[in-house]
């Protein structure tokens, strides 16, 4: 059975950061002509092409910077991380495959691709989140962790 803390439901901030993160991503696409895709953007990195560094590693350092922009606020949030090392590095391992194979993230296919209604996007995303499902279901309920 699941419960549901309703002390720490939070609706409003919720849908301030949902529309923040759709405002956002509607202006780089507006601005710049590009998908605010994750992946695609710190790929671009690894394979740079002369012009095209600037704004990724801008892009980057923004997200990066955020949580300092959040302390001048108040403080971070409590992070709980219920795994060790090697199980992180693994999921960290399977998540940039997974990017590579499905052609962009969730920020890139489930933000941005499903606002232009993509159908590809539409798949990957229905993907990610089913897949996500049953590796819940299977660790949780199969193997009891």
């Amino acid at each position: 059975m699941i419960e549901i803390a309703w002390s720490d439901f939070t609706p409003w901030s919720a849908l301030a950061g949902g529309i923040l993160v759709g405002l956002a991503a509607a202006s780089f696409l507006l601005l710049n002509g590009r998908i605010a895709g994750i992946s695609g953007i710190l790929g671009g990195l690894l394979t740079p092409l002369k012009g095209d560094i600037g704004w990724r590693v801008a892009f980057m350092l923004g997200l990066i910077g955020a949580p300092g922009v959040w302390l001048l606020a108040g403080d971070l949030p409590a992070i709980e991380i219920n795994a060790g090392y090697p199980a992180l590095i693994i999921a960290g391992l399977l998540v940039g495959i997974g990017t590579r194979y499905g052609s962009g993230c969730t920020s890139g296919h489930g933000v941005c691709g499903l606002s232009r209604l993509s159908l590809r996007s539409l798949a990957a995303t229905l993907s990610f989140m089913a897949t996500g499902f049953i590796t819940v279901f299977v660790i949780r309920h199969m193997l009891g962790a």
